[in-house]
């Protein structure tokens, strides 16, 4: 009889472990099958290099594994990619947070933030030919610089030139469609073009310009305090769905961290998305955002994603040297760092 409950026994408790595993089992896949949250993320432009972030992360899973469903596409402008967040046609975009500063200024805008800041200092450059007599900022005195129609970097140029014992009038500058910005330098119609320092530069050898012959003359070396491309947020989205905004900024920041790693496959990847792209030009593109955009001091100290408030409110001045703010904001009503990992878990060696 003690063998009969023996054996009872011990089925009794092989049938509770079965029931125990196959209910761990269908909590697991209660888990994986929670429906993700759909963002729309919109690009301010085609795609290039300094979109590689976003696109490993898609590759490596890490949307995925914060349960987010991300789609990309692209608009015709930082104007137009905040337009559509405001509408709620996109839950996100990458714009150029100048752009956004201008854009909170509009009767009635959408109180649209920044979330994440993936360029801790602005790409503005003027990229000119030192066979043209131009070493240094102070050399476009006299000289003739195109640009093209509504650049944001002009918005800074007044106070950038003032800062640096240069008088704006003095520099001839030429209205020029973006698609001819390089030809028409490498052509010498003009001593220098306005632009991006990651776009212009490299296209510009890409053509054929000696590197040797070109000057990329950053904003940023020049006292320019501004940051630059940086991530936008619905405010209805992400009011409602605070966490899904956390998830998306964390999968970012792997995706950075990757591409920091693996740069080769970081361009590789961005390349297979751009129409005949080019993998090598893309890592010469990447390797130039990472160590003048993404890779700064500041990022070093305080880690990926924020802002500083006192510099950030000292970029806001210097656009208001050539722009009348109807209230001037401070770097709260354009940012919000809730959505942020503390310091530690942001910062990148």
């Amino acid at each position: 009889m003690s063998g009969f409950k023996t054996t009872a026994l011990h089925g009794l408790l092989a049938l509770s472990l079965l029931l125990a595993t196959l209910i761990a089992r269908d909590v697991s896949a209660t888990e994986t099958t929670a429906p993700s949250v759909a963002i729309r993320l919109t690009f301010d432009r085609a795609p290039d290099a300094s979109m590689a972030p976003f696109f490993l992360a898609a590759k490596d899973g890490r949307f995925g594994a914060e349960r987010l469903n991300v789609s990309f596409t692209s608009a015709n402008g930082s104007p137009e990619a905040l337009a559509r967040v405001a509408r709620g046609d996109s839950e996100l975009a990458l714009v150029d947070i100048n752009e956004l500063i201008r854009f909170r200024d509009k009767d009635d805008a959408a109180p649209v933030k920044a979330v994440f800041v993936l360029f801790n200092r602005a790409p503005y450059a003027i990229v000119a030919r030192k066979s043209r007599g131009i070493q240094l900022l102070p050399d476009l005195d006299s000289k003739a610089v195109g640009v093209a129609d509504s650049d944001p970097s002009m918005w800074l140029w007044p106070a950038l030139a003032r800062q640096n014992g240069i008088n704006p009038s003095r520099v001839k500058f030429h209205k020029i469609s973006a698609a001819v910005r390089e030809p028409i330098l490498s052509a010498g119609q003009v001593d220098a073009v306005a632009g991006f320092s990651y776009l212009s530069a490299v296209n510009l050898r890409d053509r054929g310009v000696p590197g040797a012959d070109l000057v990329v003359l950053r904003y940023a070396d020049y006292g320019c305090e501004a940051y630059g491309f940086a991530v936008v947020v619905n405010p209805a989205f992400a009011a409602a769905k605070p966490d899904a905004v956390k998830g998306f900024v964390r999968a970012l920041m792997a995706g950075i961290t990757a591409t920091v790693r693996e740069p080769g496959r970081a361009a590789e990847e961005a390349a297979s998305r751009i129409g005949d792209g080019d993998r090598n030009l893309e890592l010469e593109r990447l390797r130039t955002i990472l160590a003048d955009n993404i890779l700064t001091d500041e990022v070093r100290r305080n880690g990926l994603g924020g802002v500083d408030p006192a510099r950030f409110d000292r970029s806001i001045e210097q656009v208001a040297q050539d722009f009348k703010f109807r209230k001037r904001p401070t770097a709260g009503d354009i940012f919000d760092d809730r959505f942020l990992p503390p310091v530690a878990g942001r910062l990148i060696n």
